[in-house]
């Protein structure tokens, strides 16, 4: 069953393709990450996808809504969203479990009186990702790393059929690295499928199955990790030689 499909995706800014001729299908119990090089269009996908931009030709479905033709806002209900830029509109002050709350309803930050039920529900999804003990913490308060899983945490309120997660572990140390995907690894067990944009190989764990290389607005290959993730084709991409390792189900790259 197809959760996403870009079909002949062509994206023209004046007179600059950003994408051309993109061909993509993610398919239920998939989960995905993509990979390319600055400017090579990541982002310009992830946003098709949400519905917040549209081809200049080519057909973008998800989850069987066929963009164009589907009020986007239902569809958007279905897909959680982590970001930098979302990050960086919430308000430090707020509680952690009220920013993970407001996740439920799409808000940036709560004016009225919150219901009980959407707290308990804030405060059970901070349980899973095991944050209880910052949830009465202000969000300012926490490192880099935390609010990264807090994102995590308001992102799945809506039990998302789709996470889209773009580069969440970037700026983090190694320790907050690792506990980020931890976190993202425990999602994994959840009827949903993800979509993660990264720059570093090392960052896919092994819940993801799938890899996508982006080049120069082109998906050159895409498919089973092991598949994808190879010197030649990584080579082409990046123009760097490179071997790679994988250690219990997780590549590792050395560059020659």
């Amino acid at each position: 069953m197809s959760v996403i499909h870009l079909k002949d995706i062509t994206f023209t800014r004046g007179e600059r393709n950003i994408l051309t001729d993109v061909q993509l299908q993610v398919n239920k119990g998939e989960q995905w990450v993509v990979l390319g090089r600055n400017g090579s269009g990541k982002t310009t996908i992830l946003e098709m996808i949400n519905g917040y931009l549209f081809p200049s030709s080519g057909q973008v479905e998800v989850l069987s809504y066929k963009y164009g033709s589907v009020d986007l806002r239902e569809a958007r209900q279905h897909i959680g969203y982590i970001s930098q830029s979302l990050l960086e509109k919430l308000t430090l002050r707020d509680p952690v479990w009220e920013v993970v709350a407001t996740g439920e309803y799409g808000y940036l930050r709560f004016y009225q009186v919150i219901p009980r039920e959407t707290e308990d529900k804030a405060r059970a999804m901070l349980a899973e990702l095991r944050m209880s003990h910052v949830a009465d913490q202000p969000l300012g308060t926490l490192s880099q790393g935390e609010r990264k899983k807090v994102m995590l945490a308001r992102a799945m309120m809506t039990d998302p059929s789709i996470l889209i997660l773009d580069e969440p572990c970037s700026g983090l140390d190694l320790f907050e690295r690792e506990q980020l995907l931890e976190s993202i690894s425990l999602l994994g067990k959840r009827d949903l499928t993800m979509i993660y944009v990264t720059h570093h190989i090392e960052e896919i764990v092994p819940v993801f199955t799938h890899i996508a290389l982006i080049h120069q607005g082109r998906i050159p290959a895409h498919g089973p990790k092991k598949q994808v993730l190879t010197p030649e084709l990584l080579k082409d991409v990046y123009d760097v030689p490179v071997t790679i390792d994988w250690v219990n189900d997780r590549p590792w790259i050395r560059v020659i």
